[in-house]
């Protein structure tokens, strides 16, 4: 079997589609990559691969070597230097939330008071967030992915394949791709509990080890046995707060109990919208439902985490993300225009002296790693902080079996 080299296996499953999973698994493998494991990502979403494209790998291609594929290597072990500096807001009037006061204050010293908003306060760029420090040089792990993306002629070529050939292509990347030593190979799955998954588990199942019995923090001196086998450490839930989302979520809880799958947690993804002008989150599609799912089912509530326009800037477009300027709507504003309510007159003179954002936009897409940009993102510490409670998890055989259904 081709994953002798995996350490760890996680699945990221949802039985709802559209919450995000494709998301939380790239930026789960990249916050794992900061924190120095190396990472494998393998995607089974056969009929709509999104994992090359959040990479930027689409135009890769798979490798054949003998007794296998070689997966496509996002990017190596390295050292990454100290990350730039990240703009975040600048101090803005509370009339922006209740209009009854011209007091300039800083994002993190607001307070709503119209009971549906609160300031999101971004993290400092400078001081240390779970262990990894962006303003100190960074060692991280290895990155690779294997998708049937990497196989197709065009982005736009349709799979259409029955229940047998989905679940032998399931196989045959479970078998056949040749993983480097990867501490976590993280499975991106489609919506549902269908062919694909049931495949993925009966395969999981027979060829690798159970999880690590739990150590409940200690060893006793006493190391554990090396693995011959990979471990299936367990399943990521990926929800959104809704109550319609939440309702087909249960079901993947309820196929992981049936199927003798351990949950490492659930991530409620889509949980509030933070402007990036102003800090201000606000409950777009309500707040709390994965919280109370994972209370009703006892498994462990790993975080919610917020949209982030820039988030999608970085995957499409390759730009470092950058917060609290007007330039980021593309009107060649600043973080000062926003606070006084006007245009930028001197832009001409500016881009004259600096260049233009589309120039700045230009060689940011084409310079440095995806990994690299990512710590500039406001989501970076929401990750490190997800990434934190599942290793733990992980680490100490804390995975939950979900028993009976609810």
């Amino acid at each position: 079997m081709s994953l002798e080299n995996v350490k760890n296996i996680v699945l990221v499953l949802s039985g709802k589609g559209g919450v995000g999973k494709s998301s939380i698994t790239t930026q789960l493998a990249l916050s794992l990559s900061l924190a120095g494991h190396s990472v494998g990502i393998l995607d089974i979403d056969l009929t709509g691969p999104s994992i090359p494209r959040l990479l930027g790998i689409e135009a890769s291609k798979v490798k054949q070597a003998p007794g296998g594929w070689l997966p496509v290597e996002v990017h190596l072990s390295q050292t990454l230097p100290p990350a730039p500096p990240t703009t975040y807001p600048l101090p803005i009037p509370t009339t922006a939330l209740n209009g009854s006061n011209n007091e300039a204050k800083t994002p993190s010293s607001i307070e709503s008071t119209n009971g549906s908003s609160t300031i999101h306060p971004p993290p400092s760029s400078t001081a240390p967030t779970n262990g990894h420090n962006p303003s100190q040089p960074t060692q991280i792990g290895s990155l690779h992915a294997m998708s049937l993306a990497f196989l197709l002629t065009t982005r736009s070529s349709a799979i259409v394949w029955r229940g047998p050939k989905k679940t032998a292509m399931v196989r045959q990347f479970l078998t056949s791709v040749l993983w480097p030593p990867t501490d976590y190979l993280l499975i991106d799955t489609p919506p549902g509990t269908s062919d694909e998954h049931i495949s993925l588990v009966e395969t999981l199942l027979k060829d690798v080890a159970a999880p690590l019995p739990p150590t409940n923090g200690s060893s006793n001196g006493v190391s554990p046995a090396p693995r011959s086998k990979p471990q299936l450490a367990g399943a990521v839930i990926v929800t959104t707060p809704q109550a319609v989302a939440i309702s087909d979520v249960k079901k993947e809880l309820n196929f992981c109990g049936k199927t003798g799958v351990k949950v490492l947690g659930v991530v409620e993804n889509m949980s509030g919208y933070v402007c990036e002008c102003c800090g201000v989150s606000t409950n777009l599609f309500s707040k709390g439902g994965g919280e109370v799912m994972a209370r009703e089912f006892g498994v462990p509530f790993l975080g919610g985490v917020p949209l982030d326009g820039q988030w999608g800037v970085l995957v499409e477009e390759g730009v470092r993300p950058r917060y609290g300027t007007a330039a980021n709507n593309g009107d060649g504003g600043d973080g000062e225009d926003f606070e006084n309510g006007k245009v930028n007159e001197n832009a001409e003179a500016e881009e004259q002296m600096n260049g233009s954002e589309e120039g700045v936009r230009k060689r940011e897409k084409e310079e440095g790693l995806l990994v690299d940009k990512y710590r500039n993102c406001s989501l970076s510490p929401v990750f490190a902080e997800i990434r934190r409670k599942m290793v733990e998890t992980v680490e100490t055989g804390t995975a939950v079996s979900v028993r009976g259904a609810v």
